[in-house]
């Protein structure tokens, strides 16, 4: 069984949209598959499904309720996919207890599929990273914008913290320098992975050589949504760079997705965009993404070159460029079949720049925040 986490810096990024359809799409394509909701104490899985609401789920099986995990896993109306909802009404649920998340993951290795996708709450809590670092080859759905690339990479960076926590026991001496980075919040924001790892190997070489080892495996793969421009597409780089230099780790590509207004009328509906309109740009790349899973399927394990992984980024940003040709041409067929206005078009471009503006201001303050922050760091 493949396990396929999906997770994101922070919400509002598209992540369940990215989760349902994606599953839908590996049904479609004759793999067996589970969906599991694990956006706990906030789970809303169902809606996007078009399910009714669920009388049971993962909460009421983690507080005891004589309900057996089997009949939390349910059918759907889609062939092949399995749904496992949250159950968000049990309170507390956002924060199980270990022995809590301990038994849920049990429960969910113990699946029989061809594919198990977890969609993951927004944010960096510790049993979000555990449930991500059930896969080497988690995904991490972002969006161009400056706070959704800069809390991707934060997501990465604390999932890379915790492979390291992991891999040394806890009265080591390795481990005590990791608690002292982070009880330094400061020490913890320049943290620089090479560098701790240089550390901690004269502190616990054996125990070095695991973590090591884990890193190597760790190889999580981006999904940028909500695109607005082809350029949008190079946003992507950025987190690669600091990945590769902060962080130690390599990242993979696994494509891009426009922003499509559809998908608000499909969510509105309760139907998922790829059946909603299969053929729009965004069921394409959905589609497509669907088939670079498949296509990894016995290689997931295998390690990519640098030539490969120079590769998938520019082919995220050739399907930029393609799919923002082929909006381009949806949008004159809608205007030249009567079925878009022009005042619909000028009141949709009205939006859109409304929004780009928003995020100007909200980038410009954020540059001046930041060198503020530089500043007061060169003045200690």
């Amino acid at each position: 069984m493949r396990i396929v986490p999906i997770a994101s810096g922070k919400g509002g990024v598209g992540k369940s949209m990215v989760a349902a359809n994606l599953a839908i799409a590996l049904a479609q394509a004759d793999r067996s598959v589970v969906l599991a909701d694990l956006d706990l104490g906030a789970s809303n899985l169902h809606l996007i499904l078009g399910q009714g609401a669920p009388k049971r789920g993962i909460g009421t099986f983690l507080v005891g309720q004589n309900v057996g995990f089997e009949s939390i896993v349910l059918e759907t109306d889609y062939p092949n996919l399995r749904f496992i909802p949250g159950d968000a009404e049990v309170p507390g649920l956002a924060n199980i207890r270990a022995s809590q998340k301990n038994q849920l993951v049990k429960r969910l290795l113990s699946l029989e599929a061809d594919y198990l996708v977890l969609d993951l709450g927004a944010g960096t809590g510790s049993n979000i990273l555990d449930f991500f670092l059930m896969s080497t080859r988690g995904i991490v759905v972002t969006a161009p914008t400056l706070t959704a690339t800069l809390n991707a990479y934060l997501f990465l960076k604390n999932a890379v913290f915790r492979l390291l926590y992991g891999a040394f026991g806890q009265k080591s001496r390795a481990y005590e320098r990791l608690e002292e980075l982070r009880k330094d919040g400061a020490s913890l924001q320049r943290a620089y992975v090479p560098a701790i790892l240089e550390d901690v190997r004269r502190l616990d070489p054996e125990r070095w050589a695991i973590a090591v080892e884990r890193m190597g495996r760790f190889r999580p793969r981006l999904l940028m949504n909500m695109l607005e421009d082809p350029k949008d597409a190079e946003k992507a780089q950025k987190i690669r760079r600091s990945c590769t230099e902060y962080l130690n780790i390599d990242i993979e590509h696994l494509g891009i997705l426009y922003r499509d207004e559809l998908q608000d009328v499909a969510l509105g509906s309760r139907i998922p965009i790829i059946r909603y309109k299969p053929q729009s740009v965004l069921s394409q790349a959905i589609y497509r993404t669907a088939d670079k899973l498949v296509q990894c399927e016995g290689e997931e394990d295998l390690p990519l070159s640098l030539a490969e992984l120079d590769g998938g980024f520019r082919t995220a940003e050739l399907e930029a460029e393609t799919d923002f040709g082929a909006k381009v041409a949806y949008v004159e067929e809608l205007l030249s079949s009567g079925a878009l206005s022009t005042g619909d078009l000028v009141e949709t471009v009205r939006g859109q720049q409304f929004e780009i503006d928003k995020l100007r201001r909200e980038n410009q303050f954020l540059k001046f925040k930041l060198a503020k922050a530089i500043g007061q760091g060169f003045q200690g």
